[in-house]
């Protein structure tokens, strides 16, 4: 057996998959669908939609065999994605990568593969639409097209996933793409113990910007930041909108002694968008160091942030609404040239302090 090397774009990949947030769902039906079709269509034992996750191979949709995972050592859909178009195995026993693969010697007993990977709109192949059997068969130019056809409606399905998982406007994760991309984040930074900080960002008088210039100007507030946001984090950062003004980071492998020159950087680009419009972006910011000995994971840290966060908004508007006081102007000079405030510290014996 040959088990199937990674592919070149392996941690891309696997970050494409994470920020779907479908492994492990429950069946759908707009996948299942698709594998009874595919079935059908073709009159083989095993119709099934594989993604290909670190260590193994999930099966979010299959007729003819249970779902679950395999490992992906032994998985024929690992060595599909590996290539941009259909991988044909017309008789497993006279291919050496799969002669003596488990699936192939035991149940389910494949003679016949035939996979056609799933890509989503940044280039990774996530997985496949395939068809197996136990008795070894051939495909026409016909029937191939009619496998990538399916495989195309998959990736759709797909697509759908990912868009539920993305802010609309800003194009950054939405709350549920963010928990489930930053919870995989901290795990690896666990597993390789580094070090990893959330920022948790709340823009001031927003409300003000859409009533005083209206909802469209509001939205160009909220994407200017978001582009801000992606500019001055790393890609490997975990950005995410959770929705109205609030906005998190999540970065991981980095130096907490170096945050106050990232969070610099923010400010300069903030303050240049400022001299373009009318409106102001400001914000107010949280910030938690991840400890696994107190954080359980990114909720933790999120409600942790967020306080953080709520105490230098309302810092902010303590500083308003109680001013400190004025400075008093000095006195006008007196006839002779001198201060009365010089004057006065000094009285003249016997003279009434009070002036009386």
């Amino acid at each position: 057996m040959q088990p199937a090397p990674l592919p070149p774009d392996e941690p891309f990949r696997l970050s494409a998959l994470q920020a779907l947030a479908i492994l492990d769902t429950p069946p759908e039906e707009r996948f299942d669908r698709l594998t009874r079709l595919a079935r059908r269509l073709f009159n083989v034992k095993i119709a099934a939609i594989n993604l290909i996750d670190a260590d193994r191979q999930w099966t979010k949709s299959a007729q003819g065999m249970p779902t679950g995972s395999l490992p992906r050592e032994v998985s024929f859909c690992a060595h599909t994605i590996l290539r941009p178009d259909i991988l044909l195995v017309e008789d497993t026993h006279l291919d050496p990568r799969f002669a003596d693969n488990p699936l192939v010697t035991g149940e389910p007993y494949l003679r016949f593969y035939a996979g056609a990977p799933l890509t989503v709109g940044n280039g990774a192949r996530l997985g496949t639409l395939c068809l197996a059997d136990d008795r070894p068969r051939q495909l026409s130019g016909e029937d191939l097209q009619l496998l990538r056809d399916l495989a195309a409606m998959a990736e759709q399905e797909l697509m759908a996933a990912q868009l539920a998982t993305m802010c609309d406007l800003t194009l950054l994760s939405n709350r549920r793409g963010f928990m489930t991309l930053a919870n995989h984040s901290l795990h690896l930074c666990q597993r390789l113990k580094t070090r990893a900080m959330l920022l948790f960002f709340d823009l001031d008088h927003f409300k003000q910007i859409n009533d005083t210039y209206g909802h469209a100007v509001g939205d160009q507030a909220l994407l200017e930041f978001a582009q801000a946001l992606k500019s001055t984090f790393r890609s490997s950062d975990v950005i995410g909108r959770l929705g109205g003004d609030e906005f998190v980071v999540l970065l991981t492998n980095t130096d907490p002694n170096q945050i106050d020159q990232v969070i610099q950087r923010l400010e300069d680009e903030i303050t240049q968008l400022n001299r373009e419009h009318e409106f102001k972006i400001q914000f107010s910011l949280g910030m938690t160091l991840f400890d696994p000995q107190i954080h359980s994971g990114i909720e933790d840290l999120l409600n942790e942030s967020d306080k953080q966060m709520y105490q230098q908004k309302r810092s902010k508007r303590n500083r308003i609404l109680n001013p400190l006081p004025p400075t008093p102007a000095p006195p006008p000079p007196s006839a002779d040239g001198a201060s009365p405030g010089l004057a006065s510290a000094t009285p003249v014996p016997g003279a009434d302090p009070e002036g009386t």
